[in-house]
């Protein structure tokens, strides 16, 4: 039939074997003392008649965009029948993984110790990786056919607490006597799509969550977080070749700690108890959910489209007089304290932080002296560059699989925008993919978020501001509806 769908998965591991890394994420330097879990890479291949599609979940905390381009060169030197505008990435957003861009964490300061494997080296041993298990699910395609399911755990809650003076700040104290609430909801909602081969046999999954996989992001061990350990559990459920797809939907303002209760009635989700928790979270919600649609019928040829394209959002401006502003606190903060001198006392006090019994994360201020000069550099710098580089622009993929449709941006997502496509959207069930091959887009926040203030809400914090955020979601939901036409 020309209309067969053909599935194949494939699993790598990319865990750097014996080897010490700089684990990005933070602010400040850390270099891993050991593994918690394997970080992983996996492949879903998909193709219908003369439309493919090849999505890969990497446990890093980000992907650029020249990484997939290595990836897709490889690829299709090796395999001319794969086009390589079908191939995206996305991250699960651990902070236990090493850096994927060159330059590392404000190298001047910080060099790379003897015997910490250099991010370049990790970046070649990586797009190798990528590419045998592209080529290998590839290879493996097989008639096989999905269901669509639906359920809820609770993983992700706002971390952006908000106060009387109309000020947020991420991780906030909410035992404080001005607290107001949290800036915005959650989505306890999971999104799942099941693959099955021709006798019915669960081959895998996609599981689309809005949280980031970062129960484990202050400490010093590699990790694929509560998303690998969630992978296994799921092994143990459908067997141990059963593979799963892991995708963050629009989570820029989420995190999985439940600020409100103010970590006095479950595990704090700083350490590794919170991995097991989630994954358990999630791992039942997904059994669950299974069961509910094991009598449906399996679709062995849905409807498969799909495209990509250029997508041009306005660059966050800075106003003239935020600019005099920032240059003028420079001036202040610089008298006070240095850069480089307010970074040491920035990263000696983290460690200080570190040291402090039973105290949750995070370990770093984003209220320190260093961060506050970093955050005015980057008004002054985007005021003196968005007249010449007006737009920030990306890849969005969008497909349609049956009733369902996934669309991909490079943003850390704040929730809204999220759900904002997700309802409008003509398709049933909507995978909205965060951090997809775009490293540097940074966060993408709302207009209160932007009122606000905090981190996150900052111009240091991304690219584009809410306004690009409102664009983003009218480009996905005109790419959607058009597969659905």
């Amino acid at each position: 039939m020309g209309n067969e769908l053909r599935i194949g998965w494939s699993e790598v591991d990319i865990t750097p074997e014996n080897c010490v890394v700089e684990l990005s994420g933070q602010y400040y330097q850390r270099v891993s003392e050991g593994i918690h879990s394997r970080i992983k890479a996996v492949a879903l291949a998909l193709s219908s008649g003369d439309t493919q599609y090849v999505s890969v979940c990497i446990d890093v905390v980000s992907i650029p965009e020249a990484v997939l381009n290595q990836v897709r060169q490889v690829v299709c030197s090796r395999c001319a029948e794969l086009r390589p505008g079908c191939i995206t990435m996305n991250a699960i957003h651990t902070h236990n993984a090493p850096y994927l861009t060159p330059g590392g964490l404000f190298r001047d300061w910080t060099p790379i110790s003897e015997g910490v494997l250099k991010p370049e080296d990790y970046i070649e041993f990586l797009v190798e990786k990528l590419s045998e298990v592209i080529l290998a699910a590839w290879s493996k395609r097989a008639a096989g056919g999905i269901r669509r399911a639906f359920g809820e755990a609770r993983i992700g809650h706002c971390r952006r607490a908000v106060y009387w003076d109309r000020t947020a700040e991420m991780y906030g104290d909410t035992t404080r006597d001005d607290f107001s609430g949290m800036e915005s909801g959650e989505d306890s909602g999971v999104e799942m799509l099941f693959t099955y081969d021709k006798s019915g046999v669960p081959t895998g999954m996609v599981v689309n969550v809005a949280c980031p996989s970062q129960v484990m992001e202050s400490t010093y061990v590699i990790s694929s977080d509560y998303m690998g350990a969630t992978r296994e559990r799921l092994k143990a459920r459908f067997g141990d070749g059963f593979t799963t797809l892991c995708q963050i939907s629009a989570a820029g303002c989420q995190s999985p700690r439940d600020l409100t209760r103010a970590y006095k009635t479950e595990p704090d989700f700083w350490h590794a108890d919170g991995v097991e928790e989630l994954s358990k979270r999630l791992d039942e919600a997904i059994g669950k959910a299974h069961d509910a649609i094991v009598d449906s019928p399996i679709d062995y040829a849905p409807v498969m489209k799909h495209f990509s394209k250029r997508v041009y959002l306005p660059l966050r401006r800075a106003s003239y007089l935020d600019y005099l502003e920032a240059k003028k606190n420079l001036v202040e903060l610089e008298a006070k304290l240095p850069v480089k001198e307010a970074f040491l006392d920035f990263c000696r006090e983290t460690k200080e932080n570190e040291k402090i019994s039973g105290r949750p994360g995070p370990y770093d201020s984003k209220l320190h002296h260093f961060v506050l000069i970093k955050n005015n550099e980057a008004v002054v710098k985007r005021y003196e560059i968005q007249d010449e580089t007006p737009n920030y622009d990306f890849e969005m993929q969008v497909l349609r699989l049956g009733d369902i449709a996934i669309v991909t941006n490079p943003f850390e997502l704040f929730l809204d925008f999220g759900q904002m496509i997700k309802a409008r959207a003509a398709s049933t069930q909507t995978f909205v993919v965060q951090l997809a091959a775009g490293s540097g887009a940074g966060y993408l926040p709302t207009k209160r978020a932007e009122r606000l203030g905090g981190y996150g809400g900052l111009i240091i914090n991304g690219k584009v501001g809410s306004d690009g955020g409102m664009k983003l979601v009218d480009e996905a939901v005109s790419a959607i509806d058009s597969l659905f036409s």
